[in-house]
């Protein structure tokens, strides 16, 4: 039976055909193919720190050198004892050169391990049981639909990875040791991947929210579709949460048990790093519908910037003090006072970040009634625009300016940055390297804050400036 286009399913339900979208031009001077400049808070995304600083050639260099990065970062931490002194020695000695002789080609079995991987996560998205969860209405007007099964989902994977272990399907030993192959083939096999999606948008949206900038170096970069799907399969929630986010939490725990088996005892440092993350990832999957509603999927489109970042750099370098801890020999002791401190404040950090998400979180499912911190909450009624049936329909939102988000309009990136910050510290601190994602993640959270302000404001505008009235600080009060 062909294929029925969405014009045609229109027509069939007796509804009325749709009004063709504009294609989004937010930053450049030139006229959209209407001959009218696009606008709005939900066009693809030309600004931001990388933008604005570097530009397209900036945008390539990153696209041109974070494969190898990532590939870099796995042998600095494995191999050379995560030393910046021995890398940097290495270049030096054999310039480029060096990534051709340090580059893990892929091999059948790292392939097998990383196709198995993949196929398991797509399965548990479409079909692990789950409350249905609708996420905030899109700028065209559509309302995305999930399938809320992140916790069902981890717990089936971990129960997954140490049954594989237990019938002789896989090892911890086999993981860790073909970990920077499954790095080297994502990285490529990623790369592939987004140039679909870039294809795919210009010829197969999924739906209205899709647009190019103008700019296929962007397109590529920021993507095409807000949320491109493949059968049922939402693509944005596997590369984001089933494969990247779900990564990060399988990984630090076979990395420890790696461990484990090397020694033969489990090191505290191992121990306590490894149980913050999951902590950690946990709490994400807990508060999984609350991300539904955050900038990486209500505005970051799927493209490299974020699809092969989940795909790649989330398990290169978020579970990189997992990696560089457990890969120390002999492993560090911390002491069980050392240990203890590190895990509370690291609980508490993730605790208040969680906190904070889930205050607004239900601030906003009770209409603004809920009180915060045993008082009547101070809100700014907001008002902003959507695209609905060819026409613009005017939507109220509330804004929440007590407990938490008094302190600051993103005050929970603070304890996001000191839980990073508190996993990593059983690395102690005689290098700098282990310490490589609380540095990428305070970059990227404030340029996210910036970006995010910019987009509220588009969004907002006079009850945003208001709102900022109200906390006027991002992140640090006082500070920033």
């Amino acid at each position: 039976m062909p294929a029925q286009t969405r014009g045609a399913r229109r027509k069939s339900l007796g509804l009325p055909p749709k009004e063709k979208q504009e294609r989004f031009d937010p930053s450049s001077p030139s006229k959209a193919k209407t001959g009218k400049k696009a606008e709005g808070w939900g066009a693809p995304e030309r600004t931001g720190f990388w933008a604005n600083v570097y530009g397209t050639c900036g945008v390539l260099a990153i696209i041109g050198t974070t494969p190898f990065i990532a590939v870099i970062v796995w042998h600095m931490f494995v191999n050379l004892d995560g030393s910046l002194a021995s890398i940097v020695a290495a270049f030096q000695k054999d310039g480029l050169s060096l990534i051709a002789k340090i580059w893990p080609w892929t091999s059948k079995r790292a392939w097998q391990l990383l196709g198995s991987y993949a196929a398991f996560e797509a399965l548990l998205q479409v079909y692990m049981p789950g409350k249905r969860f609708e996420a905030n209405p899109t700028a065209a007007g559509n309302v995305p639909v999930y399938k809320a099964n992140g916790v069902q989902s981890l717990v089936a994977t971990v129960i997954a990875f140490f049954l594989c272990w237990h019938l002789g399907l896989t090892t911890p030993l086999e993981v860790y040791s073909l970990f920077g192959e499954m790095l080297a083939g994502m990285s490529l096999l990623a790369i592939v991947f987004c140039v679909f999606l870039l294809v795919k948008g210009h010829v197969a949206p999924t739906d209205e929210d899709s647009g190019s900038c103008g700019n296929v170096v962007y397109d590529f970069w920021w993507g095409m579709e807000l949320y491109p799907k493949i059968g049922p399969l939402n693509l944005k929630q596997f590369t984001n949460c089933r494969f990247g986010m779900m990564a990060w939490a399988i990984l630090p725990i076979i990395f420890a048990c790696h461990q484990y088996q090397r020694d033969g005892f489990l090191a505290d440092s191992v121990a306590v790093c490894v149980a913050l993350m999951c902590v950690y990832n946990f709490k994400f999957f807990v508060w999984e519908t609350g991300y539904f509603n955050s900038m990486d999927i209500q505005h970051d489109r799927a493209g490299y910037y974020i699809c092969w970042g989940c795909l790649v750099w989330v398990p290169a370098v978020y579970a990189s003090p997992a990696l560089y801890i457990a890969s120390v020999q002999p492993p560090v002791n911390l002491g069980p006072r050392l240990a203890a401190a590190i895990f509370a404040l690291g609980c508490l950090s993730i605790w208040i970040n969680y906190d904070s998400d889930r205050q607004r979180q239900e601030f906003r499912a009770s209409g603004g009634k809920k009180k915060v911190w045993g008082k009547k909450p101070v809100i700014v009624e907001a008002e902003y625009k959507v695209a609905k049936d060819g026409r613009t329909v005017t939507k109220k939102s509330i804004l929440l300016a007590s407990g938490w988000w008094a302190i600051a309009r993103h005050f929970h990136y603070l304890p996001e940055i000191s839980a990073s910050f508190f996993w990593t510290a059983p690395a102690l601190f005689g290098k700098l390297p282990p310490y490589l994602y609380v540095i990428f993640l305070t970059v990227l959270l404030i340029d996210r804050s910036m970006r995010d302000d910019t987009r509220c404001s588009l969004k907002y505008g006079k009850y945003w400036k208001k709102y900022c009235e109200l906390v006027p600080y991002k992140i640090v009060p006082g500070i920033f």
